[in-house]
């Protein structure tokens, strides 16, 4: 990790008017491979979707410090988050059947984003998009440049989605949940390309998932969110040995080939996990 952390999270708190959703979650993100995870609801994707002040207008997004490369995103103009929204800071979002445009082609869609800031020219750009598509390892790209998302399988536009993001060459990537629609074999393709990613382009990456035992042989850390606040910090080889109950009660509830049981545990919560 920098000495410097890219990214530095005090105190962020979200609320949707009276209703707080995050509660003072606090971290910081540098050369590496950081996970969030817990269950569905507990404010993993509200929190990477604040980092790029993509909330609904209605949310209230406060923190005592939300800073990426030492500029404060809370104090940022909208100028300036469009600045720095895919060239400095991108997020794969979950699932590409919605993320992309039905009615454009990959070329069209990736090109927009190889072209934003740019002057470079119909033939450049269309050469940049197929470089990008080899890059996430798709095989002929020049056709693929000519398809519409409903033609391309889940791991396919996963890739897709991947090449858009990394058209800026970001320093931060967000991928919210970006293996949880593709099969095994495909999930494990999409998180070696992330990794060789990070490991070339020096990517710092925040990985959102709600599957421990994938972050736990794919990250480098792990916090556990619980109703909108972080209950645990940890490296991710240590997951085994969590010693908050949530991230056990987790732990426990997994399946397991070597430990076949009847019945799997279910996750006994406690009120003071919720409290402020």
């Amino acid at each position: 990790m920098n000495a410097q952390p890219l990214l530095q999270v005090e105190n962020l708190r979200i609320a949707y008017g009276a209703t707080p959703v995050v509660h003072g979650v606090c971290f910081t993100l540098g050369r590496e491979k950081l996970a969030v995870v817990g269950e569905s609801g507990s404010g993993k994707t509200t929190v990477g979707r604040a980092l790029l002040r993509l909330l609904p207008r209605q949310a209230r997004i406060t923190a005592d410090r939300l800073d990426f490369d030492g500029r404060p995103l809370l104090q940022a103009g909208e100028a300036d988050m469009e600045a720095l929204r895919g060239r400095q800071l991108s997020m794969i979002m979950q699932d590409p059947k919605y993320s992309l445009n039905p009615v454009m082609s990959i070329g069209r869609q990736i090109g927009e984003a190889v072209q934003r800031g740019s002057a470079m020219s119909r033939s450049e750009c269309d050469d940049r998009v197929e470089a990008l598509l080899a890059r996430v390892h798709i095989h002929d790209p020049k056709r693929v440049t000519g398809q519409y998302p409903h033609e391309l399988s889940g791991g396919m536009g996963q890739r897709v989605m991947i090449a858009m993001m990394l058209a800026q060459k970001p320093r931060l990537l967000i991928a919210d949940e970006p293996t949880s629609a593709l099969d095994v074999s495909v999930r494990q393709e999409v998180l070696n390309l992330l990794d060789e990613l990070v490991a070339e382009q020096g990517l710092s990456l925040l990985f959102i998932s709600h599957d421990l035992s994938l972050v736990g042989r794919f990250c480098d850390r792990v916090l556990v969110m619980y109703a909108g606040r972080v209950v645990e910090s940890l490296k991710a080889s240590e997951l085994a040995h969590a010693q908050h109950p949530y991230t056990q009660g987790l732990m426990a509830s997994l399946p397991s080939l070597r430990h076949r049981r009847a019945v799997l545990p279910v996750l006994q919560r406690d009120a003071a996990w919720s409290a402020a």
